[in-house]
């Protein structure tokens, strides 16, 4: 166990906020499979100031999605504590996690996620700002910098501590990488030592045995698994365990897969209404999928359904297709 400010948090296994994906369907599974915290996707503090039907339903934080943080980007000290203020009084999330991370150039051109990056001292006084009008933890996850030239991970990191950050994640790629080559986890370990408040690690975590590694040589407090947990959420369960126990995980079946398959489908229906989910299952399906035996003809299939029968259809027969070719 662990602690984010007055928040303790049951294991050092952490899913990322992944952006059109960490809803609260996903959250659900996150939560099932044994995630110590869960993030929320990036929501628009300008959504919220301005009650955006749709943002404010983003909000919402059920009990069977297990402890949250949930994920704030803006650039603006106005709007940014008014959106805290917000979810304080709406939103059942533990902690409220101020987005400097972000690459997407939407996002980056309003001078938010990771262009903030390129100043301190803005960065600092916003979640000074946010700390100031919460009641909950404030947290903020960080890259390594702009550029190359300008990887600046371990004074942002001493700056946001200085303003009242709980805790920060380190992805250690800087912007201009986006998410290409190799996350350099010497910067997290840089970062752990130059502050007292918890370090989370995220970046190149695909097995468990990774994440192992990660906490053993950078000291972190705790491990983010972000794109790794696309089409295998197991990955998270397997992780803990073998944090635990150091017990290898066994293969996840075909038969568990199209089991997950659905119930990830009928979580998405409950929450988003059958046609929008099966617009998102058509990647999800295909990630779930992903390395299986003759499963490419399905994933062309699942390029296409719209309506949850089309899809529990296509997981048939697939199935049989597998059996009968054994």
């Amino acid at each position: 166990m662990w602690k984010i400010g007055s928040v303790t948090l049951p294991n050092r296994v952490v899913a990322a906020p992944l952006a059109g994906i960490s809803n609260a369907a996903f959250r659900q599974i996150a939560h099932a499979m044994g995630a110590g915290l869960i993030y929320t996707e990036m929501i628009s503090d300008k959504g919220i100031e301005h009650a955006n039907k749709k943002t404010l339903s983003m909000l919402e934080i059920g009990p069977e999605e297990g402890i949250v943080a949930l994920q704030l980007f803006g650039a603006e000290h106005r709007s940014l504590e008014r959106a805290v203020k917000q979810v304080n009084a709406l939103s059942s999330a533990a902690i409220i996690d101020f987005n400097l991370g972000c690459p997407v150039p939407k996002v980056v051109k309003g001078n938010g996620g990771a262009s903030l990056m390129k100043d301190i001292d803005l960065a600092a006084s916003l979640l000074q700002t946010m700390v100031n009008a919460s009641d909950k933890p404030i947290t903020a996850k960080i890259r390594a910098g702009w550029n190359q030239s300008d990887r600046n991970a371990v004074p942002m990191a001493q700056a946001l501590e200085a303003a009242g950050a709980a805790a920060i994640a380190v992805h250690p790629r800087t912007r201009a990488q986006m998410y290409s080559g190799h996350a350099d986890w010497t910067l997290i370990k840089a970062v752990k030592q130059a502050v007292k408040i918890p370090v989370i690690g995220n970046g190149d975590i695909r097995r468990p045995e990774d994440a192992a590694r990660m906490l053993d040589e950078t000291g972190c407090d705790a491990v983010m698994i972000g794109r790794g947990l696309l089409g295998n959420p197991w990955l998270l369960q397997a992780t803990r365990v073998y944090l635990a126990t150091g017990k290898k995980p066994e293969a996840v079946s075909l038969t568990d897969r199209l089991a997950m398959i659905r119930h990830h489908a009928q979580n998405l229906i409950e929450e988003k209404g059958e046609h929008v989910a099966m617009l998102e299952m058509r990647s999800h399906a295909a990630w779930y999928l992903k390395g299986q035996r003759d499963a490419t003809t399905f994933k062309r299939h699942m390029s296409q359904v719209s309506t949850w029968a089309e899809l529990d259809q296509g997981l048939r027969d697939y199935q049989e297709h597998i059996e009968k070719t054994g």
